[in-house]
């Protein structure tokens, strides 16, 4: 009965919890109890599992672990910095109740392969510690310098934590940042001796240093992005008046968007390539198609969701949204959000080995299959994948579109329509076709 009932609680603050609701589509579930009619066996929301159920067996699996005001365990090592309340936020450790290597747990890139519910299993068991804090504030106190070293540490470090109340709280699920477990606020923080990453720790003691410029110097020393990620998040980087804490969520797509910045600007120096090119990749029911056109650089990320998906839960219909760039590149942020960077390195890296530039289009399919949000690495690793592959190749556009229908569900045509950068490439004319067809003409009539 003890069990039953613990169950019971859970269950109750996982419908009780906004935030969840709104990511999962509970709440609009629940107004129709559909909810209460499913039990999670029916699956009257259209999803293939139960998203509500997956969360729950991961923090039940859990919950023994963390119901205390202290906690022991080997940190990945890993810390979250929050946005809410920006200046000030909340910094602090992720700890599982696990002593050993937990290497795993922190490196998204070791991910790709697993299934949701395996990411979920291993993300829940991460507490995080918070400790409230000015962005400013990157010298001043003990449990900052000790979040600090967390981000500077090699390998997985044993972490003690004291709690002012028992870690409580969702799971926290984000298309941007990967997930982790419950919470609560922090009252000391120990750690053992750690062993320091020497390139990150070469770019933190180099206090005249840029930030855009440390992060470009690690990703080329071939600091995972995961790692450039978290130091850039722990204000270890840039000029020293000037450093500052940064919001996990922002410093994730910030990383993603200095580095493929970087490469763009590279790869726009190189020639094109001589045909055109269809990679493509499935992972965790997404599909992602890779277009490559022989043409000077320009780009463009495109998504479609599924009624039933995280984020058109009750749509009768596909939601597609696009953004894209030409040649100079842009200056605000993508409607597709972190994604839109995240692909966007992917598809430089694999220019850069090449050393040719190409106008890019990206279609990702997002079906009922992906429950829940696992992260912005999820589309930044699917797309390496994808172009590590062995393409088709196509002598005309037609052909690989042709083609590329075949592979997705969505209509091409209704791709079309909801894109710019394919839309003007199929119907505006350019200048050289005037050319040619003036070309043509005069050779006719003499």
């Amino acid at each position: 009965m003890k069990g039953k009932r613990k169950l019971k609680n859970i269950w109750l603050n996982f419908l009780e919890d906004k935030n969840i609701s709104e990511l999962s589509g509970v709440k609009t579930i629940t107004k129709d109890f559909r909810c209460i009619l499913c039990k999670g066996g029916k699956l009257l929301c259209g999803k293939s599992r139960c998203p509500i159920l997956v969360r729950l067996k991961a923090q039940v699996k859990v919950s023994n672990f963390i119901n205390k005001l202290n906690m022991q365990g080997s940190s990945p090592p890993d810390i979250f910095i929050g946005r809410i309340g920006w200046p000030y936020v909340s910094i602090g450790p992720l700890i599982p109740p696990i002593i050993g290597n937990t290497k795993l747990l922190g490196t998204p890139e070791l991910w790709h392969g697993k299934s949701i519910e395996e990411i979920v299993e291993f993300r829940s068991q991460l507490v995080r510690g918070k400790y409230r804090t000015h962005v400013k504030n990157v010298e001043k106190g003990k449990i900052v310098e000790l979040v600090q070293e967390l981000a500077l540490s090699k390998t997985s470090i044993e972490t003690e934590a004291e709690f002012k109340k028992k870690p409580v709280g969702r799971l926290v699920l984000d298309d941007e940042v990967q997930p982790f477990g419950p919470s609560a606020p922090l009252k000391n923080l120990r750690i053992n001796s750690t062993k320091t990453d020497q390139k990150i720790e070469k770019v933190f003691s180099d206090t005249d240093l840029k930030a855009s410029e440390a992060v470009i110097w690690l990703y080329k020393k071939r600091v995972l992005i995961s790692k450039i990620q978290r130091a850039f998040s722990a204000g270890l980087f840039g000029i020293g008046k000037n450093r500052r804490f940064v919001p996990t969520r922002w410093s994730i797509t910030a990383v993603d968007s200095i580095i493929s910045k970087n490469l763009m600007e590279k790869v726009k120096t190189f020639p094109t390539i001589n045909e055109f090119r269809v990679y493509e990749h499935v992972a965790l029911d997404n599909r992602w198609i890779v277009l490559m056109i022989p043409d000077y650089w320009s780009y463009e990320q495109m998504e479609g969701w599924y009624p039933g998906t995280t984020w058109n839960p009750d749509g009768k219909d596909v939601w597609i949204i696009s953004d894209w760039e030409g040649f100079d590149g842009r200056t605000t942020y993508a409607l597709t959000g972190g994604c839109y960077y995240s692909t966007r390195l992917g598809i430089c890296e694999s220019l850069m080995r090449e050393r040719r530039q190409a106008t890019v289009i990206t279609f990702r399919e997002i079906h009922p299959g992906y429950i829940m949000p696992v992260g912005v690495w999820h589309t930044r690793e699917s797309i390496r994948t994808a172009l590590k592959k062995k393409p088709m190749k196509f002598n005309k556009l037609e052909e690989a579109l042709n083609y590329i229908s075949t592979k997705l569900s969505i209509p091409l045509e209704k791709w079309i329509k909801n894109a710019n950068l394919l839309k003007s490439i199929l119907y505006q004319k350019k200048l050289v076709d005037f050319t040619e067809n003036l070309s043509t003409l005069i050779s006719r009539k003499f």
